[in-house]
């Protein structure tokens, strides 16, 4: 199984916890307005759903939108990485038994998917540069 992803970029790592809660606050507010999240298809899933409130639908509606554009720039491997592990809530053990590949494979290719992830939610500006991210701030606290 060849997926062409990079190795994990040590800048972008410091955006996976904001990452990885902006895709939960996607999953959620997909569910809120009635839509099921793009990268899951039409599967049956399981996941952790709290509520959150939307300030109005039409922000919420337009913020799906957003995420699932830059969710679609994402190679195919990476998305049901995504969607497994962080969206459905499977441990990485058992979505490499759901993707058919090994446990390894998951290990080192999911820190790889939301560099790439992170990369593009910068791009489309969902995602803020801050400067502890720019190399300025060593005594910066880490914040989600």
């Amino acid at each position: 199984m060849s997926h062409m992803i990079a190795a994990p970029s040590r800048e972008l790592s410091a955006y996976h916890d904001r990452t990885i809660a902006l895709l939960r606050r996607y999953f959620k507010m997909s569910l809120e307005i009635g839509r099921m999240p793009s990268i899951l298809g039409r599967e049956v899933f399981r996941a952790r759903v709290t509520s959150y409130r939307v300030h109005t639908f039409e922000d919420a509606v337009i913020f799906v939108h957003d995420v699932e554009r830059c969710l679609e720039q994402l190679e195919p491997f990476s998305r049901k990485l995504i969607a497994r592990v962080i969206l459905q809530d499977y441990t990485q053990e058992e979505a490499a038994s759901l993707l058919g590949c090994a446990r390894m494979t998951v290990y080192r290719l999911l820190p790889a998917a939301l560099d790439e992830l992170s990369n593009v939610f910068l791009g489309a500006k969902l995602l803020a540069v801050s400067p502890c991210q720019e190399g300025q701030g060593a005594a910066c606290p880490r914040t989600h």
